[in-house]
């Protein structure tokens, strides 16, 4: 299928707040705490004020931890103190916040569409197993040992070590880069902790074959994003960050179901649809903020996408090609296995903060190694590898 008729939409939308909130082990703070602050913080980074924000977007909705409120979006607003034209969370894992964003912003029902992720998850113990959704009842599956996303996740990874010959030579390569990157970032969890391949091949097993340095960090703290018209950005403070090109792909097929366990991923038709929109190829691609649960997602994303052929990614990810000052810069905070985990906002926000020159320490340029970027490449994952989506942000 051709997605030319969506060039129009090229550069039309923008990116505009970023807001962090402290992040880690916050021990005493409710998810909906961290989704109000996260939100302000956004807003106030955009130099906008509450009453701009007419559509909101939480991302995944968890059960509350103890007895906490439940952080729906209706009580996010009502916080915020914000009454938007439209709101909606997904109750499990399709990525299309950002295609939402922007097919409101292009119909007109809003014009600021503020997106939110937040947990408390690492201080409220979220094991992340109850989370996924598959036709057999959990004690079967439980009694095979397999439980929650982990042991669905190590099932692709194990069938792609005997696919495309991967394994742990090359996901020691993706997580020693990625902790290399969040040394240089203050605010990540693994900040000042160096990790070296012999840290990574010693590290206990979570669920063969994945080690615990191969799967994301488990964070407490919020996420958050504005998605306006380019035009609108114009007038705000912060550098303009558009939307080149966004695409999404929902495989849906169960890992149990999967005819190929490896994946489909869903990648390769999402950045087909974001590349056609942008009018470019991978060869314009300065840097890549991949969603990365586990450093396989991050291979079998980045070999969806083009970047290499099956079985090549040990070649490619070696000898710091995705590191700092290697020539193709991946997940430049750290990511999901080194900063912090926020679902696809940890990714996407990353891409804006480099693109709008504010990465501090971390920023792509002279001073690190790399090129100063103009074009960067996201993905955003969900499921077991059941959905996904692919952002292709520029600096206007």
């Amino acid at each position: 299928m051709k997605y030319t008729h969506l060039k129009k939409l090229r550069d039309k939308y923008a990116i505009v707040g970023v807001g962090y909130t402290p992040q880690g082990k916050v021990p005493g703070r409710s998810a909906l705490s961290f989704y109000v602050e996260a939100g302000i913080n956004a807003i106030k980074d955009a130099g906008l004020k509450k009453e701009d924000i007419d559509g909101l977007i939480c991302y995944r909705q968890f059960p509350a931890i103890s007895n906490e409120p439940e952080a729906t979006p209706y009580l996010v607003a009502q916080l915020l103190g914000i009454e938007p034209t439209v709101l909606s969370q997904e109750s499990y894992c399709p990525r299309h916040h950002f295609v939402q964003a922007v097919s409101l912003l292009e119909a007109g029902f809003c014009n600021y569409v503020l997106i939110i992720y937040a947990d408390n998850a690492l201080s409220g113990r979220r094991m992340f197993i109850e989370e996924a959704t598959h036709p057999e009842p959990k004690n079967d599956n439980y009694m095979y040992g397999e439980f929650g996303f982990v042991g669905d996740y190590a099932l692709a990874a194990r069938r792609a070590m005997f696919e495309f010959e991967t394994g742990p030579n090359t996901w020691k390569e993706i997580a020693v880069s990625q902790r290399k990157w969040a040394n240089l970032n203050p605010n990540a969890t693994m900040y000042n902790k160096p990790l070296t391949y012999e840290d990574y091949l010693n590290s206990e097993y979570l669920i063969e074959p994945f080690r615990k340095l191969d799967a994301s960090l488990i964070s407490d703290g919020g996420r958050a994003c504005i998605v306006t018209s380019v035009e609108r950005a114009k007038d705000l403070k912060n550098p303009v960050v558009s939307i080149m090109g966004i695409g999404e792909a929902n495989p849906s097929i169960d890992i149990h179901q999967a005819t190929y366990i490896t994946g489909p991923t869903g990648a390769k038709k999402a950045s087909q649809m974001a590349f056609e929109m942008a009018d470019i190829t991978l060869d314009d691609i300065d840097a890549c903020e991949i969603y990365d649960c586990f450093t396989y997602t991050v291979e079998i994303t980045m070999q969806d996408y083009g970047f290499f052929k099956p079985g090549e990614g040990k070649d490619f990810f070696k000898d710091g090609f995705t590191a700092p000052g290697g020539k193709l810069p991946v997940n430049t905070s750290g990511g999901l296995l080194s900063e912090a985990y926020f679902m696809g906002l940890t990714p996407i926000t990353e891409a804006v903060m480099q693109l709008m020159g504010r990465a501090e320490k971390r920023q792509l340029g002279v001073a690190i190694g790399n090129k100063k970027p103009e074009i960067i490449l996201c993905s955003d994952n969900g499921g077991v590898l059941q959905t996904h989506a692919t952002i292709i942000l520029r600096r206007l």
